[in-house]
């Protein structure tokens, strides 16, 4: 298979084995070298590429990863080849990618400075393409019920993490569902999975990597997701000064209108009950069919519902440090 690619994307002869890298939670990547150099071929998740509307969605990434590149955004592109950037090859579709040596971020390296980098640069993204009045957020509808019930019957170990969660769960998702009504309805370009594992730095550069998830959606959403993300968040220790940080240098570069119902926002911020519902799902062996991926959906649901259990503690100062001017 690596062969055919390589072929494919006129790279030369591979001069070595493909390793596998480890790092990404939902697709496979492997670091290949050929006579021209090392790359990285992505292959995507055969599940998440059996859904509806997969393909739709990659191809909006790929118009918009071409948006991004022509604006200067410092990512890592795909590799195209007679305007074509997805392969098939074997029966998978994957991505090729110049090799970038850098690395990701710990919680603990991350400061101020590289805080104050990537809101800037997200701020860069989000004033590229403004689109007032479109709403871009759904409603979700997830049977947290029905899927406890099933993780009950099959004796699986994510039951006992599940169990007397329904209420909270619930109620995060019917706040966020009534909130829709109260977001600004704007649209722009957002990379929708900006965490620091997202962003590889040498030095004080960087590069932005997983350009997949591009798409319109709500800037402010993205703002609250992605300075959570950045200031401790996904480790349950918040760094307030990081996420003061991250919103005061995205005001400073932005040309939305900062005064806005931020409570809405911090409702609105429940997608980590998506990403807990498709881990279930891989945790019970729905739409998942490796041990490799089970075991990675228990993994993330024990550590996603900590998330959601933090999110509700630390409301108060998260509201308090937005609403000051």
């Amino acid at each position: 298979m690596f062969e055919k690619i390589v072929k494919e994307v006129h790279l030369g002869k591979l001069i070595s084995t493909p390793v596998r890298v480890y790092g990404g939670l939902t697709h496979k990547m492997f670091m290949l070298e050929t006579e021209k150099g090392k790359f990285v071929v992505k292959i995507l998740n055969e599940n998440i590429m059996k859904r509806p509307n997969a393909m739709k969605n990659f191809e909006k990434a790929d118009t918009l990863e071409c948006v991004l590149k022509g604006n200067y955004i410092p990512c890592v592109y795909s590799l195209t080849t007679n305007g074509k950037k997805m392969y098939k090859i074997d029966g998978f579709y994957m991505y090729v990618y110049p090799f970038y040596s850098g690395q990701s971020l710990k919680h603990e390296e991350i400061t101020v400075e590289h805080v104050k980098k990537i809101s800037k640069i997200v701020s860069k993204i989000h004033n590229i393409d403004i689109k007032e009045g479109i709403n871009t957020i759904p409603e979700k509808t997830i049977d947290f019920k029905n899927y406890i019930d099933l993780a009950k019957e099959k004796k699986s170990i994510i039951y006992d993490y599940l169990y007397d969660m329904l209420d909270n769960l619930n109620t995060s998702l019917e706040n966020g569902n009534n909130a829709i009504k109260y977001a600004p309805k704007v649209s722009t370009i957002c990379h929708n999975d900006l965490d620091s594992k997202n962003v590889l730095w040498i030095g004080d550069e960087y590069r932005i990597i997983d350009l997949e998830c591009l798409c319109y959606s709500n800037p402010y959403l993205e703002l609250m997701t992605l300075a959570l993300c950045w200031s401790g968040y996904e480790e349950n220790n918040l760094n307030i000064e990081l996420f003061k940080a991250f919103i005061d240098e995205y005001k400073k570069n932005t040309k939305l209108d900062m005064n806005i119902d931020w409570e809405s926002i911090y409702y609105l911020n429940n997608d980590r009950l998506s990403w807990l519902e498709f881990n279930i799902k891989r945790s019970l062996m729905i739409e998942c069919d490796s041990k490799e991926e089970q075991e990675l959906g228990i993994k993330e649901v024990k550590k996603t519902i900590k998330h959601v259990l933090y999110y509700d503690k630390i409301k108060e100062t998260i509201l308090r440090t937005l609403k000051k001017d």
